[in-house]
């Protein structure tokens, strides 16, 4: 077992084997008498389970004596700065927690060891216990709101914590020396399944002109992953005396924030203005062409207020998913709903749109 210092990451391998193995993540307390052992910090959602949280609390025995040690899970909502807290009052909703009992174990919380835990404890000793919590689908994702260059302080957003600490009781308020904290992810991935592919149209009537412009948009599929570009196929049938110059396409984001009232945030993520096979000429139809988008985080980074996949420390993240929303969950639990959408625009003669 190779360590990389006391709070940081570790490789976990069999002797004799030259092979790299699982990476596990450490952090141990100010004072060094407990350490947690993480298998790893992002947790996905499939939709019909959510990958459990396991993993291992060494504890001194002889700094325990008569203490506990417990372990927590709470995600929470922050709406606000945390230089803005003040008098006792916090920018945060609390949306989900589950707490257990590490140290000393509990019988009737006691149940088999994952494979990780099974290792951690061999290779720790006899001082190594373990926790295990199971998240459900209808809690909240991992979301991040992305700040201002500038903005210092921990970003407003969804975000789970995993809590190790040691006191008398469960809801003794825990001390900073004698506790660890680490930020964990809750992502979505929705698999792979058959759909019809979104398609919207439109017919418009133009000001001072007879006939109207038939608009007709479609994607190649419902579902993309990060990264992937999206194919929108535009049909235009130009049945007016004004000629179309030319056609914008954007892909925007929404983001609701469900607090005591919901509020919107919109954002364009990807877009492209063309002038290629244009003007459409007055009495035209039959116009057919596909346009692509990528939207990335890589071209957005300037903008305030962008969703995105909850942020861990030194590590990168991407626009953040759509939110699934299960048929028994509770909307204001979520915290913030994302949602995406393509508009077609198209631009006519003297200013008409």
């Amino acid at each position: 077992m190779a360590s990389s210092g006391q709070n940081g990451t570790m490789d976990e391998t069999n002797d004799g084997q030259k092979k790299s193995g699982t990476r596990v993540f450490k952090k141990s307390s100010p004072n060094g008498k407990i350490t947690t052992y993480l298998g790893k910090r992002d947790f996905v959602d499939y939709m019909s389970h959510v990958e459990p949280i396991d993993g291992v609390v060494l504890v001194d025995p002889e700094y325990m004596k008569d203490r506990k040690a417990f372990c927590h899970v709470l995600a929470a909502f922050r709406y606000g700065r945390e230089d803005l807290d003040v008098l006792g009052l916090t920018f945060r909703k609390d949306l989900f927690l589950a707490s257990v009992q590490v140290f000393p174990p509990l019988k009737d919380q006691q149940r088999p060891l994952t494979r990780l835990q099974e290792r951690l404890i061999k290779k720790l000793g006899s001082n190594a216990y373990p926790f295990f919590f199971e998240i459900a689908s209808t809690s909240p994702a991992s979301v991040t709101l992305q700040p201002a260059p500038g903005d210092t302080g921990k970003p407003c957003g969804v975000d789970y914590e995993l809590k190790t600490y040691v006191a008398d009781s469960q809801d003794e308020r825990s001390h900073k020396r004698n506790s660890v904290r680490l930020v964990i992810r809750k992502l979505t991935y929705a698999p792979s399944a058959p759909a019809p592919q979104p398609v919207a149209d439109g017919v418009r009537e133009v000001f001072m002109s007879p006939g109207s412009l038939k608009l007709e948009a479609s994607l190649d599929k419902e579902k993309y992953y990060h990264g992937e570009t999206i194919s929108v196929n535009v049909l235009v049938d130009n049945n007016t005396n004004r000629s179309v110059k030319k056609i914008k396409i954007s892909v925007r984001q929404f983001a609701d924030i469900c607090l005591y009232s919901t509020a919107q945030y919109k954002c364009t993520v990807a877009e492209l203005e063309s002038e290629e096979g244009f003007p459409i000429q007055p009495s035209s139809t039959g116009f057919c062409k596909v346009y692509t988008l990528t939207p990335l985080l890589a071209n957005n980074r300037d903008k305030r207020g962008l969703a995105l996949d909850g942020k861990l420390k030194h590590e990168d993240t991407n626009l953040a998913s759509s939110t699934i929303i299960p048929d028994q969950a509770v909307k204001e639990n979520l915290g913030i709903i994302v949602q995406y959408k393509v508009k077609v625009r198209l631009i006519l003669g003297f200013g008409a749109r």
